[in-house]
């Protein structure tokens, strides 16, 4: 990225995916041979379907997965962003991740577009729980509810305040930053171009090449998003 664009922005705005996450250590979805969809079908083990019909499995499927989100921790792209938000650099992040990394790095206004492991709620009453609570006992909760997850399964639909939060982070962008993100799965992939379509520069940082490349003031591939941003922090000194 030109070195100024970051300090010329009067808004910049990052959305972040499964990219970002890797790089703590976390598996994705749906790389080739690591991919946990690889693993799962994820109608078996992942869905509203799933959590209804066979919720031994589901929990069991979930449990492993908040268990292995507390096993790693935020990775220097994280920090650097929290960093950057605090030096009044960066005013908001979207996140497709569901790790919480994010807020665990000190950033804050955070939309989360797909939950969080870091919390479950009931089922029933929609009593929200740390996701501990989980990890632990039956996995009900005190009403009798069922606790599950508080991301989207498959068969829901996307929460609609971080979506809404989301939309209007994208049309207040005037430098908008992808890390980390194939923008294969829609509507989420659709912010990139409504800040595009609103004025914003847009750049993308993703290991692989993307629909939206040819949209891109600048596109980067084949890098570590942590090396490519400690990169730009040393040009903004």
């Amino acid at each position: 990225m030109k070195k100024n664009w970051l300090n010329e922005a009067n808004y910049t705005v990052v959305f972040t995916g499964a990219g970002m996450s890797t790089e703590s250590g976390l598996p994705d979805f749906r790389s080739a041979n690591q991919g946990l969809w690889q693993q799962k079908d994820p109608s078996q083990v992942a869905s509203v379907q799933a959590l209804n019909d066979n919720a031994e499995e589901f929990i069991d499927f979930y449990r492993k997965r908040v268990l292995g989100v507390k096993e790693f921790e935020p990775n220097k792209g994280h920090r650097y962003l929290a960093q950057w938000q605090k030096q009044g650099l960066v005013q908001s992040i979207i996140t497709q991740n569901v790790d919480g990394f994010h807020q665990q790095a000190g950033s804050e206004n955070v939309a989360e577009l797909h939950g969080t492991l870091q919390k479950v709620h009931c089922q029933s009453c929609g009593t929200s729980y740390n996701s501990e609570e989980f990890l632990d006992g039956e996995a009900r909760c005190t009403c009798g509810g069922l606790l599950r997850p508080s991301v989207v399964l498959f068969g829901e639909m996307l929460p609609g305040d971080p979506f809404d939060m989301a939309l209007q982070e994208a049309e207040r962008a005037d430098l908008f930053i992808v890390l980390g993100s194939s923008l294969s799965v829609s509507p989420a992939n659709q912010f990139p171009l409504v800040a595009k379509e609103n004025g914003a520069r847009l750049v993308i940082v993703n290991r692989e090449s993307t629909p939206f490349d040819d949209y891109a003031d600048e596109v980067i591939h084949e890098r570590n998003i942590g090396e490519v941003l400690e990169e730009w922090d040393g040009l903004l000194k």
